[in-house]
């Protein structure tokens, strides 16, 4: 859409919401006047760079965690923001008010390569060069809870969920939250987040949500705001949802599925007819490069840490470099279908991710093997995929998977240099607060007895 027919879209409304995401796949925004956003459209507006420099609870990264984009040490200065005309959409909930999604750019109008929308963007055109489609598509799984003013206080460690009991897609307990649960669906759609499907999953008040396949940019700018999205229309209904990988040992984590498949002049790569279980050369060496290249960029598809407490065994969850047809206790599990359903879906990423990096990773990876015509060595696991560690394990927390990455050839290859000591220095410096709190556990084991 040109800009003259976005502004014509737009001319009864005296505002206008503006967004951009940080390497937590955090939506943060303002809302501006229209005629302030006339003149940015075209021209860009100023964002303080701070959000590539602190946390999800706005603090700022230490002076000596090897931040060198932004911090004490550079004053905070602005980063230029420009308006991406393609997402226009409306919030429904909020008497349609006009929304558009940003990205960030250099002082030299480059594109800026710690701003995750470029770094997903750069693997897409990495993808087209090639003379393919990548199409995407996510699936969260998430909590709700019944909110209550004091949970603040309480600091969440005893949330009541909205339903009860262990009830994976149950029409019962559906129906018992009808209200906000056609909401979502309905509020959604008119905001340009179609479904698939939504239903309830196993465990108190979880629901799941099958975000429909696109273009790999267009599927995560949806997943991205899907998030916001929920937590908002959520809040009309007093609810509060929770994407936390895991917040309770006791039930099944939080898992943020990437489905996805290439395309080339309206075929399908990853079909071949002819081929055994319809897999073709291209989805192999594809699905090899994945395997090949999880070790290297696992925080992306693991980015806190938390997200290491739902990758353990026996919780639907994979803790293997392990594939399979139609396994579910995979980390790469192939989806052999028609030639329009045919894809991978990839397990590991949980409901935490920024989606913009773990849909780069994930089809970086891919491209990998493709470009390297990586063989599919891995032998197909059958059964509990747990159990099969012969080909490797994935790192089981936030300081041994960063180590990993941070060292590697390949995630630099795969993203670029600058990004990937950015993203490693956050990582470290989540770790670093995690080690340097005192938890409830270690109260009530260590206060009266030792």
């Amino acid at each position: 859409m040109s800009h003259d027919k976005i502004l014509q879209s737009i001319a009864e409304h005296n505002k206008v919401k503006l967004a951009v995401t940080d390497l937590d796949g955090v939506l943060l925004g303002k809302i501006v006047s229209l005629e302030k956003f006339k003149s940015i459209l075209s021209a860009g507006f100023g964002f303080c760079n701070v959000i590539f420099g602190w946390d999800l609870h706005d603090r700022c990264y230490a002076a000596d965690a090897g931040i060198r984009y932004t911090g004490w040490h550079t004053g905070f200065p602005d980063a230029h923001a420009v308006v991406d005309p393609s997402t226009y959409r409306e919030i429904p909930w909020e008497q349609n008010t006009p929304f558009f999604l940003a990205d960030f750019r250099t002082q030299n109008g480059d594109p800026l390569p710690l701003c995750p929308r470029n770094v997903l963007k750069k693997v897409r055109d990495d993808a087209q060069q090639m003379g393919l489609n990548a199409v995407f598509a996510q699936e969260y799984e998430w909590f709700n809870f019944i909110a209550t003013s004091q949970q603040g206080d309480k600091n969440f460690c005893c949330p009541t969920p909205i339903t009860s009991g262990m009830f994976g897609y149950s029409i019962l307990r559906a129906a018992q939250r009808r209200e906000f649960f056609h909401d979502l669906y309905d509020s959604l759609a008119a905001f340009k987040i179609p479904l698939e499907g939504l239903h309830t999953e196993t465990g108190p008040g979880v629901y799941e949500a099958a975000l429909a396949y696109q273009d790999v940019l267009e599927a995560a700018d949806r997943a991205v705001l899907f998030k916001t999205a929920v937590k908002e229309i959520a809040h009309r209904h007093g609810i509060t949802p929770s994407f936390m990988a895991k917040w309770n040992v006791e039930l099944p984590g939080c898992s943020g599925h990437l489905h996805q498949s290439l395309w080339r002049d309206g075929a399908n790569v990853f079909y071949d007819r002819a081929a055994q279980d319809n897999m073709s050369e291209a989805l192999k060496s594809y699905l090899a490069g994945i395997l090949y290249c999880l070790p290297h960029l696992q925080p992306l598809y693991a980015p806190l840490v938390n997200s290491y407490k739902r990758l353990v065994e026996g919780i639907w969850a994979p803790t293997t470099l392990t594939w399979g047809l139609d396994n579910r206790t995979v980390a790469v599990r192939v989806i052999a279908g028609s030639e329009s359903s045919m894809r991978i879906e990839n397990r590991v990423a949980g409901s935490d991710v920024n989606p913009y990096l773990a849909m780069a990773a994930s089809l970086a990876s891919g491209l990998y093997g493709i470009k390297h015509k990586l063989a599919l060595t891995t032998p197909m696991t059958v059964g509990d995929a747990c159990a099969d560690k012969g080909q490797g394990v994935l790192a089981k927390n936030l300081h041994d998977a960063v180590q990993h990455m941070r060292k590697s050839a390949v995630a630099q290859e795969l993203l670029g240099d600058e990004f990937v000591e950015h993203f490693c220095a956050t990582r470290l410096q989540e770790w670093q607060q995690f080690s340097d709190a005192v938890t409830d556990w270690e109260l009530r084991r260590y206060f009266e007895l030792v």
